[in-house]
């Protein structure tokens, strides 16, 4: 792929080892100029999803519920607009596999169709650079965040994974209020070589006491996890450390693993409210409601059984809903509260107008905080798992 007369090609770019610890502004914008691109600029999302942030101070930031590049990064598909510059613009999603991290603004004098695959390939480019970077560039962080963090959001951020995660078969994306000042809810998702890990806790209370028992708990999930420990190994992973290192601590939570080749659901109950199943654009009602077991950390309370683990098996299109309590109990501008029966039908008329699963999620959270008289009464953390084996 080669620039206009007098470029170099992108090969000889990337292949100069000191292109490599460029910043990520100069290398957007020296890369850009080796594509024949006019000019290039990366946005990132904020934390809450409310804004696209340049990562350079030049350009302002972009409102992604009213804006192109906003409709871009809402339908992860390519926009184009005629531009200030006297040219174009057209507008790529940065993804991370399904992971949505922002936009990329390609500015030109014309768009042709080997304009528009430079812009592809930048854009793939830069999204895995921004992976790798925003672990330990701060000025990712800085950028993204518009309000001071909590000391014990901080500790939990640090723990959590990516909001989005997911392979052809299988999506797993979460959304955790309020984004600063979080204090014992969590979540987690991983894939493995045929199955799908998700978990959502709640810890007793609102502090940082709280934000360690669910940091512990993530922890000793994953550490059963990458030994290819079984779901109940899992739940007894948790149980052990919060009795060894937090004796005086629990957290209620769903811990599930799916198995994306077959569509059977496992999962253990601890003492959170029941997993709810959307199919065929209705809410099964009860589907997976099973007796639960104790919360996490009080295990001298299931006498001498073991944790119980419940199956199902899911089919194509099959939504699955894990989420904490503050979620339906958040109080709407009528004053009522979300309820179950509100907060199935939020997701079932978003996904029948065919919205992907990260944006039903920011949408619905945002219905939640954003109304005058709304308001959440407790940490919110919703999980949804879609299952598309036809995919």
């Amino acid at each position: 792929m080669t620039a206009e007369p007098g470029g170099t090609t992108l090969e000889d770019f990337l292949a100069d080892p000191a292109n490599c610890t460029l910043d990520l502004a100069t290398f957007v914008a020296r890369c850009a100029k080796a594509l024949g691109l006019r000019h290039a600029v990366v946005y990132l999302a904020d934390l809450q999803q409310r804004h696209l942030v340049p990562l350079t101070d030049v350009t302002a930031s972009l409102l992604i519920d009213a804006s192109l590049a906003g409709w871009c990064y809402r339908t992860q598909s390519l926009r184009v607009e005629e531009s200030d510059r006297d040219g174009m613009t057209a507008w790529f999603p940065l993804l991370d596999g399904a992971e949505r991290l922002g936009v990329l603004a390609v500015h030109a004098q014309t768009l042709t169709a080997s304009s528009l695959r430079q812009g592809r390939a930048l854009a793939a480019l830069l999204a895995m650079m921004t992976t790798s970077k925003r672990a330990y560039k701060e000025t990712f962080v800085r950028r993204t965040r518009t309000a001071p963090m909590q000391l014990p959001a901080e500790m939990l951020r640090a723990f959590l994974p990516p909001r989005t995660i997911g392979n052809g078969r299988v999506v797993s994306t979460a959304v955790l209020e309020p984004a600063y000042d979080i204090g014992g809810d969590a979540f987690d998702h991983a894939l493995t070589a045929d199955h799908l890990h998700a978990v959502v806790l709640d810890a007793m209370g609102h502090n940082l006491l709280s934000g360690l028992t669910s940091a512990v708990a993530l922890a000793a999930c994953r550490n059963a996890r990458r030994t290819d420990a079984d779901l109940r190994s899992l739940v007894d992973s948790v149980d052990q450390a919060l009795t060894q290192w937090l004796p005086d601590q629990f957290c209620t939570g769903i811990l599930a693993q799916l198995d994306f080749s077959t569509g059977v659901l496992q999962w253990s109950n601890c003492g959170h409210p029941t997993p709810l199943l959307i199919r065929d654009q209705r809410l099964v009602v009860d589907a997976l409601a099973r007796e639960a077991d104790p919360p996490m950390g009080l295990r001298s309370l299931l006498s001498s059984r073991d944790r119980r683990v419940h199956e199902t098996r899911l089919q194509p299109g099959d939504r699955v809903l894990l989420y904490t309590d503050g979620v339906i109990e958040a109080r709407m501008a009528d004053g009522r509260l979300l309820g179950l029966e509100r907060f199935a039908d939020y997701v079932i008329r978003a996904s029948a107008t065919g919205e992907i699963a990260p944006e039903t999620l920011r949408r619905l959270i945002h219905s939640l905080l954003d109304s005058r008289d709304s308001r959440l009464r407790d940490d919110a953390t919703i999980l949804m798992v879609e299952w598309q084996p036809d995919h």
